[in-house]
């Protein structure tokens, strides 16, 4: 496997510096593999200091990473330094946080790390400083772009216990019904059925596809998208072999029975879907991007800067998002070494 996991330091003033200085200190015990921290050696100084953990900070790169790990905790360096304090973003947040992702594709699409994966971000944060897109999955796709043409990427949220995928994702409720196509369900689920397989080992991945409405439209009586979009979609992705099916009511989808059914459960919002996976593994649920030509994956929670600078934010997803990491890109490097 080509090198450690890159690891970038999220928003500085949110919890992601001290989950990572948290799970290196607890390394054995969690049995995370090797990461390199893209970030800000001082800072990340500081907030251990803050919360009295013992951590030895060694400034390297990629290549010296691995090495390095057993004794002190990788990073290096961005030039950029943060003044922000633990719940307290500033004018040099965005700066740190959109820096550490630019080096994180850099180093994976040059081979010296195996996958990336990503500390929250504050969207407002961002935003406030120029940055253009609406999130993480967004701005990894243009990074990733080849001749101009961006990847399409899909959000999976993915446990032990359930996957999920959002064909619709962050926009209001109202305007879902009216975003919903056949051919958006069938891109998403096709490119769920390729990585689940590429990825994930599945041989046929199976996808049940949620209906819409109550009752998955109760034969039209309770809306027609799920007869008129959905149904056709499920039709169309059977045709080409996918293993599809749906679409279902999904109140009765995501019991223990019912889940053993599938590999993963095709929402139509974002809500209907992730709900069920985060009451089901709230603090180890991980964010999956799929579509792109690398692993990225994420901790599935946001800055909490009203627990940074506690040490009470709880560092299981992005312990869960490291392994995931680590497990996806060893699976995929038999197939780049060919």
């Amino acid at each position: 496997m080509p090198g450690p996991v890159a690891l970038s330091i999220g928003e500085p003033a949110g919890i992601g510096p001290e989950l990572a200085l948290q799970v290196w200190a607890a390394r054995a015990k969690n049995g995370v593999p090797p990461f390199l921290l893209l970030g800000d050696p001082a800072l990340l100084a500081a907030r251990a200091k803050l919360l009295g953990l013992s951590v030895k900070i060694s400034e390297c790169g990629a290549t010296d990473a691995s090495r390095e790990f057993a004794n002190a905790l990788p990073v290096e360096p961005l030039g950029i330094s943060s003044s922000a304090l633990p719940g307290k973003p500033d004018a040099s947040s965005a700066a740190l946080a959109k820096g550490a992702i630019e080096r994180a594709v850099a180093l994976v699409q040059a081979g010296q790390c195996a996958a990336i994966v990503t500390n929250p971000i504050a969207k407002s944060v961002m935003t406030a400083a120029g940055f253009k897109f609406p999130g993480h999955t967004e701005f990894l796709a243009h990074l990733a772009a080849k001749g101009g043409v961006a990847p399409r990427a899909v959000m999976m949220i993915w446990s032990e216990e359930l996957a999920v995928i959002p064909v619709t994702i962050h926009v209001p409720l109202a305007e879902v019904p009216h975003l919903l196509s056949v051919e958006l369900i069938v891109e998403t689920a096709r490119i769920a059925a390729r990585d689940l397989t590429r990825r994930f080992g599945i041989a046929r991945p199976r996808l049940a596809v949620c209906g819409l409405n109550p009752h998955a439209g109760e034969a039209g009586t309770i809306g027609r998208e799920d007869a008129m979009v959905v149904k056709p979609a499920v039709e169309k992705l059977r045709a080409e072999g996918i293993d599809a099916s749906g679409p279902f009511p999904a109140d009765t989808l995501f019991h223990a029975e019912a889940r053993s059914r599938y590999d993963v459960a095709l929402g139509m919002y974002h809500d209907q879907v992730l709900a069920p996976v985060k009451t089901l593994a709230f603090d180890r649920a991980v964010n999956v991007t799929l579509g792109l030509p690398f692993v990225r994956t994420s901790p599935d929670h946001g800055t909490a800067f009203d627990l940074a600078g506690s040490g009470r934010a709880n560092p299981a997803s992005l312990v869960a998002a490291i392994k995931l990491a680590h497990r996806l890109a060893s699976a995929e490097a038999p197939a780049h070494a060919g």
